[in-house]
């Protein structure tokens, strides 16, 4: 099933991401990232997240030729494989995000990402993960017919320690699953679900790790 196919079907372009995304970005992750750094964005989408970024050196990879007409100017793009970063300079990335992308591999293409990404990384330089929790999840998990892999919370931190990373925080229950629905999507309502201490309906989570010994 080519990209195409899967962004005209499954996941066609909805405002409310937009509105998600820029919220998130200005309310949380502005938080982790410096205006000195190089943040790169793993299956980059309809570019809502890299979009937003305010960072020295923004790059974005996908392997959907059409995120290239989403992106902002100023923004390198790459219409690539996500096993293929060979394109990354040694030591250049301070910040790595993937949205809803590790689900969608085989566990032999996530730890081909990992291992390309040790290289690239910055000194203190991070990998950011959002995506489906399994057990949180798993009644809807396979409703997308390209996820191909299960995680939960513990198997993705135990894959990434397992494949020389070290979690430095973990959110089981960070975001609910999907746009789709009813409740209204609303800066205020965001602003507002991120500060709470214990989040209902959510069912992505959100990992942080760095390489161990950095």
């Amino acid at each position: 099933m080519s990209p195409e196919t899967y962004f005209q079907t499954r996941f066609v372009p909805d405002a409310k991401r937009e509105v998600l995304w820029r919220t998130l970005y200005r309310y949380y992750f502005a938080n982790l990232i410096a205006p000195t750094d190089c943040v790169l964005e793993l299956g980059a989408g309809y570019c809502h997240f890299i979009n937003e970024v305010v960072a020295q050196r923004r790059l974005a990879l996908d392997s959907w030729a059409g995120f290239i007409d989403h992106l902002e100017s100023g923004i390198e793009g790459r219409i690539a494989e996500v096993t293929n970063l060979s394109f990354l300079q040694d030591s250049s990335v301070n910040f790595v995000f993937a949205s809803n992308l590790f689900e969608h591999l085989s566990q032999d293409d996530f730890a081909s990402v990992l291992k390309q990404l040790k290289g690239a990384l910055a000194p203190g330089g991070t990998l950011n993960i959002l995506q489906p929790n399994y057990y949180y999840s798993y009644r809807e998990y396979f409703d997308d017919y390209t996820h191909r892999t299960v995680y939960t919370h513990t198997s993705i931190c135990d894959f990434l320690e397992a494949h020389g990373y070290q979690v430095i925080d973990c959110h089981p229950r960070f975001l609910p699953l999907t746009v789709k629905s009813r409740l209204p999507v609303l800066p205020v309502l965001i602003r507002l679900y991120l500060s709470l201490p214990w989040k209902p309906l959510a069912k992505q989570m959100f990992i942080r790790a760095k390489l161990i010994n950095q």
